[in-house]
């Protein structure tokens, strides 16, 4: 759902005679990145918050209200466009998005199918779903044995304090939000603005723009398949450690990227810089086995709160990335229209993944830290269950970004 007014804002602010029946609002061009950050102002707002909520409530009714509420406003925003004045779901939500647009259906029925799309995900996780394996309807008592055997108990998780401070002064968890932040700014300014990208400098029409800006996330997505188990054969094998993999990993993860964006400036042919795109997110994938995993390693217990704090402060760079295309659009006075506003946005990205690259391979660490056992009780668990609880929750990782 939030890529879907990444490809529609172009026939949100182009006029089209195909589709006269639905309002078109020109005069927001100038505001069209404004609307592509808008969707981390809220994003942001409960990062941190929502795991005491879930904590508290539990992750299904939690979770559910989430993804309804989302689905609710995704619906409403071509109706509230009106009266208030104005990885895998990229794939399939960018080309389908296109497609609707440049039909006779019109672009606000881009926003209603995927809104109702999540409404029906929320009906079937009602069904389906279960705060924990004991509470699984239909799961199997071996695998529910299993599970609980070898994950902490949720009263244990509870009860164990956050260690602030220690977070806050780790230099390791500073490695992981300095590149957190690095990887989301280039993320989010290539998923927002290859759109407008593909139409000003290529002119390609809404439907084949659509297809082909969905394109380096498929790519993407199978090449999260493709690094994934190869990250965890090399730390199962010992080939290398922990760290060495994350970094490795990361590095390819954030170099390739800026490496081919560089390139883009000096490229003029549309297959080149299409094939440069897709390079570029398809190798950026390798980042899901490396930072993007760093918290469980670091502290398996406090890894979700690890996660929404690195995730709060990637938001705000999510926020200022389409805003920052503005502001050079401004300062250097260069339209979307001219090649020379991409070069320096390309080029602007490429800075911050590579020093992102730098800083983690400089200060990131693999260990697990003596925080993460803030409770004394902890800490006199078996060893072996903490390996246990490590592998399983590494494999859910990895299969959560994939």
């Amino acid at each position: 759902m939030r890529s879907v007014l990444n490809v529609a804002v172009i026939a949100i602010i182009n006029p089209d005679d195909k589709n006269k029946d639905y309002p078109t609002y020109p005069e927001w061009k100038p505001k069209k990145n404004l609307m592509l950050s808008s969707f981390f102002w809220g994003y942001i707002c409960l990062q941190i918050g929502a795991g005491q909520l879930a904590k508290n409530y539990g992750p299904k009714r939690f979770l559910c209200c989430a993804i309804f509420i989302t689905s609710l406003f995704t619906i409403l925003t071509p109706v509230l466009g009106g009266v208030l004045g104005q990885a895998l779901g990229n794939v399939f939500s960018m080309p389908i998005t296109g497609i609707i647009c440049n039909s006779k259906l019109g672009w606000p029925v881009a926003f209603y199918t995927y809104g109702a799309l999540g409404i029906c995900w929320c009906i079937l996780w009602i069904l389906l779903g279960a705060d924990s394996p004991s509470k699984h309807k239909s799961i199997s008592r071996d695998e529910k044995d299993f599970i609980e055997s070898s994950l902490m108990k949720e009263e244990d998780i509870s009860e164990i304090p956050t260690p602030w401070k220690s977070i806050f002064t780790s230099l390791p968890v500073m490695a992981i939000i300095v590149t957190h932040c690095g990887q989301n700014w280039g993320f989010w300014t290539l998923l927002t603005e290859i759109p407008s990208f593909m139409e000003n400098i290529l002119h390609e029409n809404i439907s084949s723009n659509s297809l082909l800006s969905a394109l380096p996330y498929f790519v993407m997505w199978f090449m999260t398949l493709v690094f994934s188990p190869i990250a965890d054969l090399v730390i199962d094998k010992k080939f290398v450690s922990v760290i060495t993999s994350r970094k490795i990993f990361n590095s390819i993860g954030l170099a390739f990227p800026a490496v081919a964006l560089i390139s883009l400036c000096f490229i003029d042919t549309k297959w080149s810089t299409i094939s440069l795109l897709v390079i570029a997110m398809g190798f950026n994938a390798a980042q899901y086995s490396g930072f993007n995993i760093n918290h469980i390693d670091l502290s398996p217990i406090h890894a979700g709160t690890l996660m929404a704090i690195t995730n709060s402060f990637a938001t705000i760079c999510s926020i200022l990335a389409p805003l920052a295309v503005d502001l050079i659009r401004i300062i250097s006075g260069f339209e979307e229209n001219d090649k020379t506003l991409w070069n320096i946005v390309f080029c602007t990205t490429s800075g911050i993944y590579l020093f992102a690259m730098v800083f983690y391979i400089l200060f990131a660490s693999g260990d697990l830290q003596p925080w993460n056992f803030s409770d004394p009780k902890v800490a006199e668990r078996p060893s072996v269950q903490d390996k246990v609880k490590l592998r399983i929750l590494r494999k859910i990782s990895v299969i959560s970004t994939a």
